[in-house]
Order: structure tokens, then sequence, then C-alpha cells
């Protein structure tokens, strides 16, 4: 193998130059409830999060309202907030 052949792994970025899509999932990633902490996958409703009694809070305050001030709920904790964190992320 010639010099020119060889393969110079010090340039490489095993990264990547460009940084990797996040996707939305359908529910802050900071929202929790008792129901989540009973599931294997990732919830995609609000009935999947909520129990007979609907309380929720929001992991990064530990109250019913998020860091921006508004009330937490799955139907409110979307990617349309300021707070939002995506669960795939």
């Amino acid at each position: 193998m010639s010099k020119d052949d060889s393969f110079d792994n010090s340039t490489v970025d095993p990264l990547g130059s460009a940084a990797a899509p996040v996707f939305n999932s359908p529910f802050c990633g900071e929202l929790r409830s008792k129901n989540y902490f009973l599931l294997d996958v990732l919830p995609t409703s609000a009935e999947q999060y909520l129990d007979p009694s609907g309380h929720c809070w929001c992991f990064m305050t530990h109250q019913v309202v998020g860091p921006d001030g508004g009330k937490v709920h799955p139907n409110r904790c979307t990617s349309d907030r300021r707070c939002y964190k995506s669960a795939l992320a």
C-alpha cells in the first residue's frame, strides 16, 4: 500500500460535521405523572400519562407549573411552549 492509499483517521469526525436532527416527541420530556413511571414506552397520548386524579408535574420545577409559569398538562406541554424539551433528545 502506497502512502497515497493509506487512510488517515485523524481528520475524521466520528459524529459528523452536522448535528443530528432532534425529533419532537408528542409531549415535553420533562412532563411526569404517576403513570409515567409505570410505562415501558414513551407516551403518545394524554390518557397514557394521566391516572384518574389527572395530576402531573414538571420534572424541572417539581410543581404543577413549568419554568415558563404555565400550567403543566399533557395537552399543554407540547413543542409550542418555550420551555419544551423533546423526550427524544
